[in-house]
């Protein structure tokens, strides 16, 4: 099913109800779609067609989700990008897309400004703050000025309807192009995986650039649910926004949970009806997870494992017992585990025995998958073999079939013949209680070949380096080899915005140091 028809069932069944909340800012179904016409048809007065591609560099924001549910109905692609890209960032979205229109507004103005002097000639600009910059289109002009009656154009559920770029840990974004059947199957399954009901009520925080943020959306026009945008996450004003406006789920990166919990105000608001929580993006400790379900108890606690090209590899619902494990494949999906060896093509039969570690591969067969990247034969080459995508994600199945992801292809670090994954590492890190977060990186070195640098957020300045290496080898689990022989203390570990770790910053020394 396309989305649009997903979003007029909603409009039929409870037109009254309210579904997007951003600040002062309330809108029913109805009001909303109404909306979403006057976007389309102001879109369409800019020339954009069936397939065109119109990039959003928005945050969190009514003017994102009224702009792509827009697009959507002229058939149109929307490109929602992280507004604090810097301008070359920028131009390289809208070159590589050929975008039609680019839309910004203050939060991107000076870089926005800056990137359009390279654009395209033709390629039209749109802003939704007050005092648009010199050539630009005002957003709210451009919608209030049609009528909200559809634009009438066709949609089918086989066409391209966004366009997320993946998040560049490794080399330049790839653009991942999804249709409408890709993103509402991946509704369908959040729905089930996650236990959410019909009328649910999510925090939108989760950035609209990125495929959480965006499923996020798109189950709660399917639930008929409400999406209470946050712009920016701020613990303290995550809390009062979850208290008042009695949000039943939280689909979050594991950064932000433990963020909230170590809130000055929580124990002061009710939080009761939080029923379903959620988390993507990295792994969550033992710690973290024990903390989670202390404080709110949850009908549903799921880990969920995808990516952008495919939203859902694996689910764990299993939490209390295996806290660090990714689980087993979701309901559209089959997984493998092969033989890791970046010296050849890997073949999806080459399956290697439970309990040894391999690279991740996905069946491209699940409806919630892409079929290629945009204009990239040569990460296609990389990526997919014989119907399969290859992740570049380590991990092994435990004897029970359960799925663990220990780390990239890329960041295994082999010292002295031995192979070390980073999270195996960082798991036992953790368990330290002055330690908050960790990463973990091999360091060339003459005579190990690489060496394990742990770099660690802590508590407070009290702990040291020695204490760290004591603790490592207090745990009857973890092999000596496998000690950090480097520890470097830092205010904060450099992530993409759905909390996966940028260790090729901390290997280029991009990283504040804590200093005591």
């Amino acid at each position: 099913m396309d989305l649009i028809r997903r979003l007029a069932l909603s409009v039929l069944r409870y037109s009254d109800r309210e579904f997007l909340v951003d600040g002062e800012l309330r809108l029913t179904f109805a009001e909303w779609d109404r909306r979403i016409n006057r976007a389309a048809r102001g879109f369409k007065e800019l020339g954009v067609g069936r397939q065109d591609r119109v990039v959003l560099a928005l945050g969190n924001r009514e003017e994102l989700v009224t702009s792509w549910y827009g697009l959507m109905k002229l058939g149109a692609i929307a490109i929602p990008v992280n507004h604090r890209f810097s301008p070359g960032e920028i131009i390289y979205c809208v070159k590589d897309a050929e975008a039609q229109v680019f839309v910004f507004a203050d939060f991107s103005r000076e870089s926005g400004e800056r990137a359009a002097r390279d654009f395209p000639k033709g390629c039209r600009k749109v802003f939704c703050d007050a005092d648009p910059p010199k050539g630009c289109e005002p957003f709210a002009t451009l919608v209030e000025a049609q009528t909200d009656t559809p634009p009438g154009e066709s949609v089918s559920e086989d066409l391209v309807c966004l366009m997320l770029y993946t998040s560049g840990t490794t080399g330049r974004p790839k653009g991942v192009p999804r249709t409408h059947r890709a993103q509402d199957t991946s509704a369908l399954a959040q729905a089930v995986q996650c236990g959410y009901r019909l009328g649910e009520r999510t925090l939108g925080v989760m950035p609209l650039y990125h495929v959480m943020g965006i499923v996020s959306l798109t189950t709660m026009v399917l639930l008929s649910g409400t999406f209470i945008v946050m712009r920016g996450f701020d613990a303290e004003a995550a809390v009062e926004l979850v208290a008042r406006e009695k949000i039943s789920s939280l689909y979050l990166i594991p950064t932000l949970f433990h963020d909230l919990l170590r809130s000055r105000n929580l124990k002061d608001h009710d939080l009761s009806h939080v029923r379903r929580l959620a988390f993507a993006g990295a792994p969550m400790t033992r710690t973290l997870v024990e903390k989670l379900l202390g404080q709110f108890n949850p009908e549903v606690f799921t880990n969920h494992y995808g990516s952008t090209e495919i939203y859902t590899f694996s689910i764990n619902q299993n939490l209390r017992q295996k806290p660090s494990c990714a689980g087993r494949p979701g309901m559209n999906s089959d997984l493998r585990v092969v033989k890791a060896n970046p010296e050849r093509r890997v073949k999806p039969d080459e399956v290697v025995p439970r309990g040894e570690v391999g690279e991740i591969i996905a069946s491209l067969q699940s409806e919630e998958a892409f079929q290629g990247y945009w204009r990239r034969v040569d990460a296609d080459d990389k990526a997919i073999r014989h119907g399969w995508y290859f992740t570049g994600d380590m991990g092994y199945q435990d004897e029970d079939g359960d799925i663990y992801v220990t780390g990239r292809v890329d960041d295994m670090i082999i010292s002295g013949g031995e192979n070390i994954y980073p999270t195996e590492v960082e798991e036992v890190l953790t368990r330290h209680p002055q330690v908050v977060e960790s990463a973990v990186i091999g360091v060339e070195d003459p005579k190990w070949g690489q060496v394990v640098t742990a770099f660690i957020v802590p508590a407070g300045k009290e702990l040291t380096a020695a204490e760290i290496d004591q603790h490592c080898r207090e745990q009857a689990d973890f092999s000596d080899f496998k000690r950090p022989r480097q520890v470097i203390f830092v205010r904060q570990i450099p992530k993409t915005a759905s909390g996966k770790i940028l260790r090729r910053k901390l290997r280029a020394g991009e990283y504040e140091p804590y200093l005591s």
